[in-house]
């Protein structure tokens, strides 16, 4: 069977994915593309929820954005580093699936691991293609890496519009019921626990939206140049 993919979404933790490019991802899988998702940890050391129940929410969460499939690497949360043992793991994922476009973590954001996760993935997709690294596979690079914005604000080189998704991204965000906002629940609160934050995920794609003249868009960054067929193809 092929496994290549379309789009292959990495993230340092469950539920970076969804709040960072969860409409985008949606909206590719209703326009037939083959998307996958790794996540690099399991969140264990998130002050809220287990990293069972985690895995559990991620499960849920990869059903409402209809992807191909979702593993967790099992990486040490907030101790994993951009290393060979690490990029080497990395190396025979890209290489297994190859796909076309990676997307990764955030370059700069609050959480360390984000970015950490970002220099990670770029590194393993540049590593991937280099054909004297031996895996028992063909070397294989993708053709282009995008990095999601999350916590912090980052001007976005593009955005997608994803006005017809919306829906969808929150449904999969709210999947992840033990981090985000609940009345019921007796855990300690944190940052992104409050109604407050789930709230201002909506409003960062309204505005995003509005800055596009769309009704909502989610922003990437990219370290290469974007390339378009011709101005007409732009908007």
């Amino acid at each position: 069977m092929d496994k290549q993919l379309d789009i292959l979404a990495f993230g340092s933790h469950p539920d970076d994915v969804e709040l960072g490019c969860g409409a985008t991802i949606a909206k590719q899988v209703s326009m037939g593309s083959k998307v996958g998702i790794i996540d690099l940890t399991r969140g264990e050391l998130g002050t809220r929820g287990s990293a069972d129940i985690r895995g559990e929410e991620a499960e849920l969460a990869a059903q409402i954005l209809g992807v191909e499939f979702r593993y967790n690497l099992g990486f040490r949360d907030g101790f994993f580093q951009n290393d060979e043992k690490h990029q080497m793991e990395l190396v025979k994922i890209i290489r297994e699936y190859r796909p076309r476009i990676v997307l990764a973590n955030a370059v700069r954001d609050r959480h360390p691991d984000h970015k950490k996760g970002s220099d990670l993935v770029s590194t393993a997709c540049f590593l991937a293609g280099l054909h004297k690294i031996e895996t028992g596979q063909e070397a294989w690079r993708p053709e282009l890496i995008y990095h999601y914005i999350q916590f912090e604000e980052i001007e976005p080189d593009f955005v997608v519009d994803v006005s017809d998704y919306m829906s969808i991204k929150m449904e999969a965000v709210k999947a992840f019921g033990s981090q985000f906002y609940d009345s019921s629940s007796k855990e300690p609160e944190t940052i992104i626990s409050s109604k407050e934050f789930l709230d201002s995920v909506r409003y960062r794609a309204a505005n995003l939206g509005r800055l596009s003249r769309v009704k909502f868009a989610e922003g990437f960054t990219s370290y290469k140049i974007i390339v378009s067929e011709s101005l007409t193809s732009l908007r």
